[in-house]
Formats: structure tokens, sequence, C-alpha cells
């Protein structure tokens, strides 16, 4: 009866406005159309057929838009600056959190999944209603998202050697990121980091490309295993459970001179392409969907402009078929200073092959210059059709369109028990041992019985520093941040309930010697960071970390434990300590440093970097021909595991 309704609506009209033309072959195609409208409206519009191939879907959808909800496609912008009005007017095709932007403090899933519907009924309003991607920097877990699983950041999964772990990583990760409604992580970065006085080197998994290489199962536990017979370079997405990956930053971000932030990358075709360029491979073959163009230059060309590199190598050589996308005002850094020429820089990165560009504030400029450049000639229609193919290809594989709402059910992932036992397990299988006391009297294991123990420095009971940048805050920051243990925590809870465990952050050294300790547990190291506020010249770690080693170590048998995100300076105090773990940014699970200090389990982990002796000889690569390491590259000593 209804659809009858329909129909009589429509048609009425149009018979008394045509009385006399009824009869003629378009009046009846005509009416035909009408009846098949009224039928089954836009429901079977080719586009929302999920039986139909995805290419056919991208070209009927294509075929339909506008130039304005064509740009909008290939426009990213930040939570903060969007509306439901303002998506809905510029047709915008994607939203993102940088780092630290919530929809409030300690915020629950349930708090994200409600803005994020929000913001996606807005899109699913427009004229063709397509959903936007929502994407967010989960790097070592879901680390802007209070009460989130914060696994080791990359440099210490480098040291596991287990690309298994990190693919199981990658799967948990997902699992959390899809809890709060989000469809997107701007995850793996495959960088391979050259030079440790570089501040996103602890984003790195190892100076040698084979293991980076092996490191991208991340890729298929964010996404999914591709299915047989799968064509390298097309994106995959298994399904509501995952989420599309982004392979970053593209490429020789971790080359560049004297390991300075987004600099210049000095290298020739064969060096980029056999160091920096292999995990890029191994990511297309996995079905990676999107790939962030890096900040840095390659031989004084900036990566944001390099046409030969992001269209006729990634999308044309290696046939790359995902979208590419900025980074954080990525275009605007072209020019020197940075915005100096914003249409040059938008008419430079379009034709250099970026297809959506993380804007991700000033939209309104972006637009409007975009659409002149277009409406002038200076950017060819093909390419933003290239642009939006791409992304509508990645939102129709993942099954954006046929589930583009949140799922409240996962809610129970975010933190789950189940994910931070596998932190626990990454923590423990990344600790390298570099010194156990003296030959034929190691200090480790720690016994967990004695009578009276001191724990001690600033990275002790610090979770924050623990887990370092990149967590709740875009720089990180200091103190209990989210959920999780401290060393501190964890060695109250690993020791003898008979044992005395006494915290003292920077103890003198009187009450040391007069504590009657049977031994100390000494946590220092570096303090959060993240990019260019961590590039350092110097890489010692700040104070009182060397003096609380040298007092407490003076007067106690000690173990140090080094909460850094790269090899530091530390031949100043090696010899003071009687072991030294080096426990890189573990994460909230600060028992998995308990797990291996007490011999639960043996130490495993090997340098995925190479520790120098001295700044003045970086850079420094196994391999290089003035190689000279206090520890090279792969080392680690080993322990047994004596409970299980």
């Amino acid at each position: 009866m209804k659809l009858l309704a329909r129909v009589r609506r429509r048609l009425v009209p149009l018979l008394r406005r045509h009385r006399m033309a009824l009869l003629t072959a378009p009046a009846v195609a005509a009416l035909l159309l009408l009846f098949w409208s009224a039928a089954y409206g836009d429901a079977q519009l080719p586009y929302k057929d999920p039986s139909l191939p995805v290419e056919a879907r991208v070209k009927d959808l294509l075929g339909r838009m506008t130039l304005a909800e064509k740009i909008g496609q290939m426009t990213q912008i930040e939570r903060k600056v969007a509306s439901p009005q303002v998506l809905k007017d510029n047709f915008i095709g994607s939203l993102l959190s940088g780092g630290g932007s919530v929809p409030r403090p300690q915020a629950t899933a349930a708090e994200w999944v409600s803005m994020i519907s929000d913001f996606q009924k807005a899109c699913l309003s427009t004229r063709l209603g397509i959903p936007m991607i929502y994407g967010i920097d989960a790097v070592h877990g879901h680390n802007n998202v209070y009460g989130a699983t914060i696994f080791p950041h990359n440099v210490a999964l480098g040291a596991t050697r287990d690309p298994d772990l990190v693919k199981r990583i990658g799967a948990a990760t997902a699992l959390e990121v899809r809890a709060t409604g989000i469809q997107y992580a701007f995850a793996p970065c495959i960088a391979v980091c050259r030079d440790p006085r570089w501040g996103r080197c602890y984003e790195s998994y190892s100076e040698d490309h084979k293991i980076v290489q092996a490191m991208t199962e991340l890729i298929p536990g964010l996404q999914g295993d591709v299915p047989q017979n799968f064509t390298s370079g097309m994106p995959y997405v298994a399904g509501q459970n995952k989420v599309a990956a982004c392979a970053k930053h593209f490429v020789g971000d971790g080359g560049t001179h004297d390991g300075i932030n987004e600099n210049n990358t000095i290298i020739d075709k064969q060096g980029l392409m056999s160091i920096h360029m292999p995990a890029y491979l191994d990511s297309l073959r996995k079905g990676v969907s999107t790939v962030m163009i890096s900040y840095s230059s390659w031989n004084g060309i900036k990566m944001h402009a390099n046409h030969n590199l992001i269209t006729n190598f990634l999308k044309g050589r290696l046939n790359f078929k995902g979208f590419t996308i900025s980074d954080w005002e990525g275009i605007d850094r072209i020019t020197s200073p940075a915005g100096a020429n914003y249409s040059y820089s938008v008419q430079a990165g379009i034709l250099a092959g970026i297809d959506m560009i993380m804007v991700p504030n000033n939209y309104q400029s972006f637009i409007s210059i975009l659409t002149g450049h277009v409406n002038s000639g200076v950017i060819p229609m093909s390419r933003i059709d290239d642009a939006v193919t791409r992304i509508l290809r990645v939102k129709f594989t993942m099954g954006l369109f046929e589930n583009p709402m949140p799922d409240a059910t996962l809610a129970d992932q975010l933190g789950k028990k189940e994910h931070r036992d596998l932190a626990r397990e990454a923590v423990r299988k990344s600790l390298v041992l570099l010194k156990n006391g003296k030959p034929g009297a190691p200090l480790l294991p720690l016994p967990k019985k004695a009578a009276k123990i001191l724990v001690a420095g600033t990275h002790a009971d610090n979770l924050g520093y623990q887990c370092g940048g990149w967590t709740i805050e875009w720089q990180g920051d200091t103190g209990r941040i989210t959920v999780g243990t401290t060393i501190l925590d964890a060695v109250k809870a690993a020791v003898d309930p008979s044992t005395t465990v006494v915290f003292a952050e920077n103890p003198d050294a009187d009450f040391v010697r007069n504590g009657g300790f049977s031994y100390a547990i000494v946590a220092v190291g570096e303090h959060p960071y993240t990019e260019t506020q961590g590039d350092s010249m110097n890489l010692t770690i700040p104070d009182p970390g060397p003096s609380t080693i040298q007092t407490v170590c003076g007067a106690v048998r000690c173990a140090t434990v080094l909460i850094s995100g790269r090899p530091v300076v530390i031949q100043p105090f090696l010899a003071a300590t009687d072991a030294l773990v080096a426990a890189w940014l573990p994460g909230t699970e600060g028992q998995g440093v308990t797990d291996v200090l007490f011999g639960d389990y043996g130490f495993t982990g090997k340098l995925p970097r190479t520790w120098f002796k001295s700044v003045d000889q970086l850079p420094m690569n196994v391999g290089d021909a003035h190689y000279d390491p206090l520890f090279p590259f792969g080392f680690g000593l080993t322990t047994k595991g004596n409970a299980y």
C-alpha cells in the first residue's frame, strides 16, 4: 500500500502535465523510471549495492559527485574544529584526533562512540551519504585514550625479534581502537632510524631494515590477513573488528642529517631503496590501506612535493592503490617558513600525488584554494578523481558503507585483561640485559625474599615516564596519567609478603648506607618527548638520574632499570651499577619488568640498535667501517626463567 501511494503521488501530477504525450517513448521511459525510483528509492543505486565489485561501486559514486563533494573527501580536519554542520556543509571525508585531542579528559569508550556517532550521522545525512573515516595515532596501543592498554614503543618491540607478538599487538590495538568507534590508525611507523639523536627514534623498530620489515606484521594485526592470490598494493581491511592501517613516513624519515627531525635525508638512490624503502614493499604485500608522506626531504626535495617518489614510484612502480595522506600541516611545510605560500603548497602537494590532506584546522582556506586550482586548470580533474577513487576504494573495501556506525558492544575491549597480559609479555620479551654482576657472580635474577629492599629513581613510580611520548598527551606527561602498573607497584606485587619495600626517589648516601637494604632497584631515564622536542645532540639522561645511580649503587648492590627511547650515554655510571637493564619505554604494564628481574622469566631481548660509546661516533650503524660500539647491535645477555 505504501508503495502504491508513493507511485500515485508522483504519477498523477505527471499525467496531468503530459496528457498529450503519454504514448511517446520518452514518456513511457520516464514513467518506468519514476515507478522504479518510487518502488526502490536510493537503496538500489549501484554504489550502495554491497554485492557489486568495489571498483564498480567506486566508479558509480565518483560519477555522481560534484567538485565540492570530491574535495570534501580529500579533506581531513581535526575534531576540535568539526561540528555536524561543518561536516555537512563541506562534505568532509575524514576527521582525526591529534595527540591529546579527546572528547574530555579521561573520556570513556561510550563518550568517544557518542562523539563519533554524531559526526558520522552528519556525514551520512548529505546528498550521497558518504561515511567519514576517523583517524588517530594509535602507535603503541590506543595511546590517546584513558584506560587503554599502552604497549611498549616500537624500539622495544624491535628488541623482541618476535613478529608474531607484534601481529597480536596489532589485533589487540585494532579492537581497542574500534571500541571507541574509530576505524583508522596512523600506524605502523616503519622508519629505519639511523641516528638515535632523532626525537622519533623510539617509533622505529630498528636501525636494521630487515627487522623493520619483519615488524610490518603489525599491519595484518590491525587490518587482518590478506586473502590468497591477493594483489600487492591493494588496500585490505577484514571487517568491523579491524582498522585501516597507515605505513609512515614515506620515505627516509629515519635517515635525516644528524637525526634532526623533518630534515634532509642525504643519500643516493641505491641507499634510499636498500635501507628505507624495503619495509614499504612488505607493507604493500600485506595490504596496507594508506601511506603517510614524510615531513622530511630527500636530497633537498620535500617529500610532500616529490611527484617522482609518490606518483611515479609508489603509485606507479609499486602499484599502490590505497590512498596517500599528508602529515599534520605537511603541505604547509613545503615552503620555508611553513605556510608562507599556502596556495603553492596546495598545488605542489596535490600534484605530487597526495590524496588526503591532514589540513587539519584551516579547512576553509584549503577547500577554497583547491577549488580555485581545479576551476582554473592548475590542477586537472583527473588528479582529483584519482585521489577520490583511492579514498572511496578504502572506504568500500573496509565495509564502511555497510557498517558506518560505531559498535557500542566493543566497549569492554578497552584495556581488557587479555590485552594487558599481552603487553606484559611484550615488556618482558623486550628487556635487554646489558650487564649482570661479575663473571660467576650475577646479580640477576633478584631474590623475592629479602629483609628489606630499596626502590629508587625518578622513573620507579611514574607511569607517564614509563610510557613515554604519544601517551594521553602528544608529548606524554608525568605521573598517574592513565590506568597501569608502575615498576614500584610491580615490585611490591612480586616480592614475598615478608619483604619490606622502601621507596625513596632520590635518597642521600647516608640513607642508603644505613638503611640495612639487601639490594636496590634504581629506575631512571629520559623524560617523555615526541618529534622535534626529542631531538638531542648529547643523549644524556636528565638529573638526578646519573647521581642517583652513583649514590645508591655506591652503597648497596643494585640493578639499574634504564627507561629510554634509545641508547643514551651510560659510560659514566656503567661501572657503578652491578646490573643494567635497557627497558626502553615499556608502557602501562610494569609487571613485565619484574617478571624478568625476579626470574619468573629469563632475559631474551637483543639490542635493535647499536649502543654507542660517545655521541661523537654518531651516526654509527651495524656494518659501518668505523663501527666501535659500547654494546653491538644484537647484544643481550640471557638468564633462565625459573618459575615457568
